[in-house]
């Protein structure tokens, strides 16, 4: 019998793989984006202290405007330069729309 396979599984593989990699600083935090069925989720993290420094969420939010008020918020804390953490995603659709959107407002990474 073949086993189905499980892509959120594959995608968590992804993730702590490239995560041995990937680390954020107070200077250079990790941007982390998070996509379930109904919602986007974008922090910055600093990962010496393992805090959240700001967070974003379709929550209240609408999808085209999450990148913008995360670029908000990363410029009022002085923040230019980041490390993104793309949480074993595809760059398509989505997440190359958030990245490419921060790009835009001057955010480097």
């Amino acid at each position: 019998m073949i086993k189905p396979i499980n892509k959120n599984k594959l995608r968590i593989k992804r993730h702590k793989r490239n995560r041995k990699k990937i680390h954020g600083t107070m200077d250079v935090p990790r941007l982390y984006v998070f996509k379930s069925l109904k919602n986007i989720y974008i922090n910055l993290v600093d990962d010496n202290t393992g805090k959240t420094i700001a967070s974003v969420s379709t929550l209240k939010t609408a999808n085209s405007d999450i990148a913008q008020e995360m670029a908000e918020k990363a410029t009022t804390l002085g923040i230019k330069n980041l490390v993104f953490d793309k949480s074993g995603y595809k760059f398509h659709g989505t997440i190359k729309k958030i990245a490419d959107d921060l790009r835009s407002k001057g955010l480097n990474f």
